[in-house]
């Protein structure tokens, strides 16, 4: 992600539909909250504590979405998440940007389990994880947000084992 991206990332987070689903993206999201965002991109790049990786389109080269690993600096393990804007929902899009990420995840940076946590009502969120093979661990516990003291989510989770275990077999 580069500054270019910044009317991009203003024109697709800036709708409730997408920031109610994340926690840390205010509503309304504006140009302050945008350029804090690239700078919190490029710092967690440069001291390899998060990945974040811009979604776009294979024929566009416009940002639509993000797909992230955030990494714990105690053990190798990391948090996915992921947003993409709501004119490209349910085309496969975060299903096929998650899938290159746990590849990522497991085959470069060494991890040995990433895990995703999504709000209850995101059942599209569910079902990206479900395709690439995560496996629930929580079915619903009570997490605040910026949003709400008590949205309900749901998480998920993928070893390294189970990772190439399901990648050997196809």
């Amino acid at each position: 992600m580069t500054v270019d991206d910044i009317p991009s990332l203003l024109k697709h987070v800036n709708n409730r539909a997408i920031t109610d689903q994340i926690i840390n993206f205010p509503y309304p999201y504006q140009e302050p909250q945008a350029v804090f965002r690239m700078s919190y991109v490029h710092r967690g790049f440069k001291k390899g504590e998060r990945f974040v990786f811009a979604i776009t389109l294979k024929e566009k080269k416009e940002l639509i979405g993000e797909i992230s690993l955030h990494l714990d600096k105690a053990q190798p393990i990391a948090e996915v998440g992921y947003w993409v804007g709501e004119p490209f929902w349910n085309q496969g899009i975060v299903t096929e940007a998650l899938k290159r990420l746990l590849s990522f995840g497991f085959e470069v940076v060494g991890l040995d389990l990433i895990f995703a946590t999504y709000s209850k009502e995101n059942i599209a969120s569910g079902k990206v994880l479900l395709k690439n093979g995560m496996q629930i661990v929580s079915p619903g516990q009570y997490h605040p947000t910026i949003h709400t003291p008590t949205q309900k989510v749901v998480s998920y989770q993928l070893t390294k084992e189970e990772y190439h275990k399901t990648n050997s077999a196809s």
